[in-house]
């Protein structure tokens, strides 16, 4: 009964003419923030937070919520077109997506795009709003040992994104590890790496890194056809966007699943995100696909989980903040802000004394996502005609809106200084036939690692049987590994193969 309630209570307050507009309203301006690299989701939504103080909360929140799924789900506009991904979360889409798109396919690349961002978004908000409580007591179990070997896990994915030369792949991946130790120590807050420059102590920023290496990067790759228009990539076909997906994606629905169950997950989980949720739903897609071979030259079942479970993060993250009071991600950090602007509370106590406000939350959430897929997808050859503009408007404009974005954040010029030479090395990096995926997975993951390896070992005296004898973390470790050897046992099988055959 009280969850009857708790809905019903939702869909009295967001089912009225101004919340609709304001939602239709905040996912459009969310999309063109997704779509723009360097304008994120949580810039989007800290510009309007401070105008929803006089919308009052339900109103309010159904903004901030429409903003926050329209520009996670329009990142993967840019990512098709351009190769450069519009959020962070939205990095693994450019490995297929894009490709698909050059390949005379860029329709289909963002009906499936779309679509898949309908079914994640869709998927963490079921969970969200039937078992909430009970994902966040999962998440309660998980300590420095579970996150540890949380990280570790993701790392393995290094095995499967450099299948053609792990080498490379691995010395990525210590590039990148080694690019985020640089700045304060996370446990002792001491300086480190960072050769007396009192800048580098705050480290390199996330934003100022990620833009640095593939929207930078792409912008210094395509500079060199600089006073050509990308012909290649047009969207002139006059087929249905909307109802075009069900028919290429309709044998993926254990694809779905996963990828929505991985993303919600990694959600729950603070401090995760959505970029760790693609890596993670990429690479379990691949070792399940019978068609491995393809992930990376424009395959559909590569899109489908990046876009799946990156927005499927979406609901994830409210969990904590919802049930605990701790934010899953950055943009559910300024949701709480706009929850406390209204003098609510984030924590057990919202449900049992602002249950209309729970219930507005989780209404306006559904109803966002499914206003994503009409707008989006409705609109998507308006959007998509950025892509038409010759690249020497193209290219500088993208790269002022990457410096504007990593400046905005921060306020610090270091940050623009970042992104740069960031966007060198990348160029060189892939010039010499270097990934840039491991790179930044190493980047994402290392903070998680380092700080609860440290943080396990110091509570137990440096004793590191604890990671072997927790349950969670057992079964962590051992999928880290059959992740790191599958792919080699898979390969040199194959090779056996083919020398048979021969």
């Amino acid at each position: 009964m009280v969850f009857l309630e708790t809905l019903q209570f939702g869909i009295g307050h967001v089912f009225a003419l101004v919340p609709l507009l304001l939602i239709a309203g905040g996912v459009f301006f969310g999309i063109i923030f997704g779509a723009i690299p360097g304008l994120t989701a949580t810039l989007a939504v800290a510009l309007l937070l401070p105008f929803t103080y006089g919308l009052g909360a339900f109103n309010g929140l159904s903004l901030l919520l429409g903003i926050y799924v329209g520009a996670i789900s329009g990142g993967l506009i840019s990512a098709t077109l351009l190769k450069i991904p519009g959020t962070p979360s939205s990095i693994v889409t450019t490995f297929d997506a894009y490709p698909m798109a050059r390949n005379g396919k860029p329709l289909e690349a963002l009906s499936i795009g779309v679509f898949s961002s309908l079914v994640g978004g869709i998927f963490s908000t079921v969970i969200l709003i039937i078992i909430a409580p009970q994902l966040a007591r999962i998440a309660l179990k998980f300590g420095p040992w579970e996150y540890f070997s949380l990280g570790v896990f993701g790392l393995s994915v290094v095995a499967s994104l450099s299948a053609k030369n792990l080498n490379k792949g691995l010395i990525a991946a210590l590039i990148g590890m080694l690019i985020a130790t640089v700045g304060m120590d996370p446990v002792t807050a001491r300086p480190r790496f960072t050769l007396g420059f009192l800048q580098m102590e705050g480290g390199f920023s996330a934003l100022a890194t990620m833009l640095g290496f593939y929207a930078a990067t792409q912008i210094f790759l395509d500079a060199r056809e600089v006073n050509t228009a990308t012909k290649a990539i047009k969207l002139q076909d006059k087929r249905n966007l909307l109802t075009m997906p069900f028919k290429l994606v309709k044998h993926q629905v254990i694809n779905f699943l996963r990828s929505g169950a991985i993303g919600t997950f990694i959600g729950i989980l603070p401090g995760a995100g959505g970029s760790t949720a693609g890596f993670i739903a990429y690479d379990q897609a691949k070792k399940a696909s019978r068609q491995k071979e393809k992930f990376g030259t424009g395959h559909y079942e590569g899109i489908i989980a990046s876009e799946t479970s990156n927005n499927a993060v979406t609901g994830g993250a409210l969990v904590p903040m919802m049930t605990l009071g701790i934010p899953g991600d950055v943009v559910t950090a300024i949701l709480m802000g706009g929850l406390m602007i209204h003098g609510l509370q984030p924590g057990p106590l919202l449900f049992t004394n602002n249950a209309d406000v729970v219930g507005t939350i989780f209404v306006a959430l559904l109803v966002a996502n499914v206003m994503m897929y009409f707008i989006e997808g409705g609109l998507m050859r308006k959007l998509a005609r950025m892509i038409q503009v010759p690249k020497h408007f193209l290219l500088p404009t993208i790269m002022m809106m990457c410096v504007i974005g990593v400046f905005s954040l921060n306020n610090r010029v270091f940050d623009m200084w970042v992104l740069l030479v960031f966007g060198v090395l990348g160029y060189i990096f892939v010039k010499n036939d270097i990934p840039l995926a491991p790179i930044v997975l190493g980047y994402i993951l290392t903070e998680i690692i380092e700080k609860n390896w440290r943080l396990a070992t110091m509570s137990t005296g440096g004793d590191v049987t604890p990671f072997l004898t927790r349950p969670i973390s057992v079964v962590l470790l051992l999928l880290s590994l059959v992740s790191i050897l599958y792919p080699i046992i898979a390969e040199r099988i194959s090779n056996r193969r083919k020398n048979n055959e021969a």
